[in-house]
């Protein structure tokens, strides 16, 4: 693997090998287990365009453990604010000497770009690009659905929300599906694309029916800040349809798993008792993934 660009035609055995490592690597640098030097001497730059903090903390640390300089890049009070175009901004780190970027934009297709446009031995990850793919939050939660129930293949995964805008739930449809999983997407029908279809999923649009059959449920934040206005009546109205509170969790099954990637809207798509309830494993996932960005930068540096 040269790049991760994101999960589609990513294989089963390419999906695994991560896993397995994440799992592998899962304490180091915490406590008594010692840090890494898998990537010592090695330069990565966290290339962030957009605001965030569980993946950027977490892409810096990972690297940090594995025995890596890291480089944290901001537009505010850069170049970018003077016009530097986001290729100019990348050769110009790029000219410093480093190893790894690591790229979240608001464009679809700006890994991509990168990967094309920087030199051959440089790695690209993609942090999240528009609403295009998020690679590293959909290994995550499968990480920790194969952590919490053994296995993935044969289960049953509802994404649940606003699937049109979601770089999330492309990258998990991609995963899930690769590696066994039956999906089901459930949201308000203007959230939720039909030809989404075609990648092999199930549409719903009612939460009360898809709730008990689903060993896994997977709240996709409302993504205001992409959307146009008018897609659903009121947030009252979401919350009702589809938000879960203690009362609609009752239909879960009893070993269910809840994930959400953060941010979460407390009082929207979920409630704080749920959130933090018996069948939340919310915090399980920001801990799994800095395990599985230790991973992938482990294997992309094994290709540089």
């Amino acid at each position: 693997m040269k790049h991760l660009l994101g999960l589609e035609g990513v294989s089963s055995a390419e999906l695994t090998r991560i896993l397995d490592a994440a799992e592998r690597l899962d304490r180091v640098g915490v406590g008594d287990v010692p840090k890494r030097d898998d990537l010592k001497g090695k330069v990565v730059v966290n290339l962030f365009y957009e605001p965030s903090t569980r993946t950027r903390v977490s892409f810096g640390l990972a690297a940090r453990r594995l025995g890596a300089d890291v480089l944290d890049f901001s537009p505010s009070g850069s170049s970018t604010s003077k016009g530097e175009s986001f290729i100019d901004t990348a050769k110009n780190i790029e000219a410093m000497g480093i190893d790894m970027v690591v790229v979240r934009h608001s464009s679809p297709g700006a890994p991509h770009v990168l990967a094309k446009h920087l030199m051959p031995h440089v790695r690209v990850v993609n942090a999240g690009d528009g609403a295009h793919e998020h690679p590293t939050q959909a290994l995550l939660d499968i990480l920790t659905i194969r952590k919490k129930l053994g296995r993935v293949a044969g289960l049953t995964v509802g994404l649940v929300g606003d699937i049109a805008h979601s770089r999330v739930a492309r990258s998990n449809i991609y995963g899930l599906t690769t590696l066994g999983a039956k999906v089901i997407v459930c949201g308000p029908t203007t959230l939720v694309p039909q030809e989404v279809a075609r990648f092999g999923v199930e549409i719903a649009d009612k939460l009360d029916d898809v709730i008990p059959r689903c060993d896994v449920l997977n709240l996709l934040r409302v993504q205001f800040e992409r959307q146009r206005s008018g897609l659903f009546p009121s947030i009252r109205e979401y919350r009702l349809l589809f938000g879960v509170d203690a009362d609609r969790m009752k239909r879960a099954k009893p070993g269910a798993l809840l994930l959400a990637p953060g941010p979460i809207n407390r009082g929207v798509e979920i409630t704080p008792e749920v959130a933090d309830g018996p069948h939340s494993a919310i915090l399980d996932q920001v801990t799994n993934g800095l395990a599985v960005r230790m991973a992938v930068l482990s294997e992309l540096s094994r290709a540089v």
